[in-house]
């Protein structure tokens, strides 16, 4: 375990990440919290539709962050093509982790949990994406969590700051504040290859059970969980469970 991710964290960590990224582009909030935090940080990707932006930033401005991946057993198999394309294309450093349990074994003693309304997804969420996330956590040494959220993606996400601090972590959004064009002009200007999907009509990405494409008349929001809900309890406090460092 990394000595400094005993560092306990405080409203000021807080407050200080939120000033520091007031007026900053994203590259440079990177290069700060680099530079402030050190071997405490670690990038989640879920090499969904828009992961490729925040790769491509700590590509090329903190390469030395670790990226986790949580690989649920679930994910399109377009989606697993496309991390192998992006891994290779930005040379970043992912770590994989995948759920104590396996997809078969899931199933075989559970059942079909996301069929299974709130609970079963809670359950699904849980053993899936929480604890696995909290394991690369304690296992990498690193209590300082950047994502990719943006205000603009779900009605959950729209009264986000900058940072946040969730359990015994804090979580950071180096890009919380852009824009749908802005997401499109630097897929642009970067060259960036696209999820295959997202000539498919999909708006968000997630597992192949609980994601479908837009259909007319349609949010994101309700494209995903049979329209329920649009988070997978990964990025709420409700939704996370406590761990040990």
């Amino acid at each position: 375990m990394n000595a400094m991710a005993k560092t306990i964290l405080t409203k000021n960590d807080i407050e200080k990440v939120n000033e520091a990224f007031q007026g900053m582009s994203a590259p440079d909030r990177i290069k700060w919290l680099h530079a402030e935090f050190g071997a405490r940080l670690v990038l989640s990707s879920s090499f969904g539709l828009q992961a490729a932006i925040m790769l491509h930033l700590v590509s090329e401005h903190a390469p030395e962050i670790p990226v986790v991946w949580l690989d649920t057993g679930y994910l399109f198999p377009e989606t697993y093509q496309y991390a192998e394309e992006l891994i290779k294309k930005l040379g970043v450093t992912v770590k994989v982790y995948q759920p104590k349990v396996s997809a078969a074994r899931q199933e075989a003693l559970y059942g079909k949990l996301w069929e299974q309304g709130e609970e079963g997804n809670t359950r699904y969420g849980l053993i899936n994406k929480v604890e696995p996330m909290n394991r690369a956590l304690q296992e990498l040494g690193t209590d300082i969590w950047m994502s990719g959220l943006r205000r603009s993606q779900s009605s959950t996400r729209v009264d986000r700051q900058f940072a946040e601090q969730q359990k015994q972590t804090l979580k950071v959004y180096p890009i919380l504040d852009w824009s749908d064009s802005q997401v499109a002009a630097y897929f642009y200007d970067h060259n960036l290859i696209k999820h295959p999907l997202a000539a498919d009509g999909y708006a968000t990405m997630g597992d192949w059970h609980s994601t479908k494409p837009l259909e007319k008349d349609t949010t994101a929001e309700q494209s995903r969980f049979g329209g329920s809900k649009y988070e997978c309890g990964l990025h709420l406090e409700s939704g996370t469970q406590d761990f040990q460092i």
